[in-house]
């Protein structure tokens, strides 16, 4: 085992050992909460140590990025793929054909694309849908920062639901950054809340995942019923390059 996968090894039990923690403060399992390794802007050889230091799911930014280091790193079968940004229309059909799951579905138009993309493909796709509660125009999302105002999301939300190729699985959400991780934690009571209005609209869909909770608050995100938190800085550090996205 080389010193850079013994590192990360090290942080990942220990990011592990923070969620469980978290997750029986909250009285939760700790098995409920699947940690996702964000390797975005780091290297094949830095995301194949995450690998052998355990990683299981793996977070990917841009749709490029993620498919090179998805065939580089094939051997490695077990591995799931999950696209956490924002993904643009144009680079539906690599989404489709190339990642286990999307946490960033923000828009019917995207949607259709990567059913279409993915009824070629024959597969179906698990997604969650991201809401913007902060009210960051920086931020990707539904708009959903007004509660009162939550009723105008449905109409879109039922035409996803009805695409054939796609699984709506649950919500994910990007808080504005704060001094501490308890600046993020209404945000994550309100996209809990969110949570179950949308299930109490649509009772036949299972929207029992939540993507929520960063290196920097993903434990407070546990404490509020996260079952994804999306972890890179702590455990692989920081990025070590710049992506270009155009």
């Amino acid at each position: 085992m080389s010193e850079l996968v013994k590192s990360i090894r090290a942080r990942y039990l220990e990011t592990l050992e923070g969620i469980a923690s978290a997750a029986k403060k909250a009285g939760r399992d700790p098995e409920s909460v699947k940690l996702v390794v964000v390797t975005k802007a780091q290297s094949v050889e830095v995301t194949r140590a995450a690998i052998e230091a355990g990683a299981k799911i793996l977070g990917e930014n841009y749709p490029e990025e993620g498919v090179m280091k998805i065939q580089a790193l094939h051997e490695f079968s077990a591995v799931e793929w999950h696209m956490i940004g924002h993904v643009q229309s144009r680079k539906a059909q690599q989404v489709a054909f190339n990642f286990n799951f999307l946490h960033s579905l923000d828009g019917l138009k995207l949607a259709k694309r990567l059913d279409r993309f993915c009824g070629e493909a024959g597969r179906i796709l698990p997604v969650l849908l991201e809401f913007n509660l902060g009210g960051e125009q920086s931020k990707g999302g539904w708009p959903a920062s007004d509660e009162t105002r939550w009723q105008e999301l449905l109409t879109e939300i039922s035409e996803i639901i009805a695409l054939p190729n796609l699984k709506v699985r649950g919500l994910m959400t990007m808080p504005p950054l704060g001094e501490t991780p308890e600046f993020s934690r209404p945000f994550f009571q309100k996209l809990k809340r969110l949570q179950e209005y949308l299930s109490a609209q649509f009772p036949q869909v299972d929207f029992s995942e939540l993507s929520m909770g960063t290196s920097f608050d993903y434990e407070a995100a546990v404490e509020e019923g996260a079952t994804f938190v999306r972890v890179g800085t702590a455990l692989v550090g920081s990025r070590e390059y710049k992506t270009e996205v155009v």
